[in-house]
């Protein structure tokens, strides 16, 4: 089964709209195809204690790992409001993804316009940590 861009997109929209985000009022979503075809998304979700939340992609991708998922094809991270841009997964969620993804795996940031950017893990985590 391949999932479009555009039904990626939606799903980490929709997603979005389940962010608990009452402290940063920063809504993030993100969904993403596995390599058996699956989708799982995920939503950020947000702690008094600070370091204590989630991020959305971090969500997506224990949900794929628990449905018995091994490999990252694509993922979609719907954040950015106003000025700020597309939203593109930060560090820790970075070195997340690359831990599932090939050197192919897409990765779409979009932002509250609609406007979209491609990545791949390589762009966005060059010279990346791995154990193997």
């Amino acid at each position: 089964m391949t999932i479009a861009n555009e039904d990626l997109i939606n799903a980490a929209t929709e997603a979005r709209r389940n962010a608990y985000n009452r402290y940063s009022n920063y809504s993030v979503g993100a969904a993403l195809v596995d390599d058996q075809g699956h989708l799982h998304v995920g939503c950020n979700v947000e702690n008094a204690a600070y370091p204590l939340g989630s991020c959305a992609e971090a969500g997506a991708i224990a949900a794929m790992v628990q449905q018995g998922g091994k490999h990252i094809v694509k993922i979609a991270v719907v954040g950015g409001s106003g000025n700020i841009g597309p939203c593109t997964p930060c560090g820790g969620c970075r070195q997340r993804i690359n831990e599932f993804a090939a050197d192919n795996t897409v990765i779409l940031a979009i932002d509250d316009s609609g406007k979209w950017q491609e990545f791949s893990i390589k762009d966005l985590l060059p010279a990346s940590f791995h154990l193997y």
